[in-house]
């Protein structure tokens, strides 16, 4: 049996989707990520809301992590029940029913130049 690891609560308060980017897609499409690790035995529940300076949020969007994996979400994906407007301030909360590791991500492609950028989302209280 697989210990489970990390919260079940998580925020990423900085987010944006550029609305082009530069280089063959998908790898060099412009995009926010969220790494969701799993390490436990049971498959994880996960909830994501969008947060905006300007209007209500957007969510939850649900995903599935199935136990002893990892999953690569990207935010531009997705699409229930709406899609992630791209040139967008925002910031997510995410929740599980078991602890799981939030990392993001972003690649923004929009010069030749691309910028990546990597780290541990905020660990919310449970």
């Amino acid at each position: 049996m697989q210990e489970a690891i990390g919260k079940r609560r998580w925020v990423i308060a900085e987010g944006y989707i550029p609305t082009w980017s530069n280089g063959p897609e998908p790898e060099f499409l412009s995009h926010e990520t969220a790494c969701l690790l799993n390490t436990g035995d049971q498959d994880a529940h996960v909830q994501i809301t969008i947060y905006f300076k300007d209007r209500e949020p957007a969510g939850p969007y649900r995903i599935t992590v199935p136990a002893r994996r990892t999953l690569h979400q990207r935010f531009n994906d997705l699409e229930e029940p709406e899609p992630v407007p791209a040139g967008t301030d925002f910031a997510s909360l995410i929740e599980s029913d078991v602890p799981i590791v939030v990392q993001h991500t972003r690649l923004d492609s929009r010069q030749a130049e691309n910028a990546l950028l990597s780290t541990i989302a905020f660990p919310a209280e449970g």
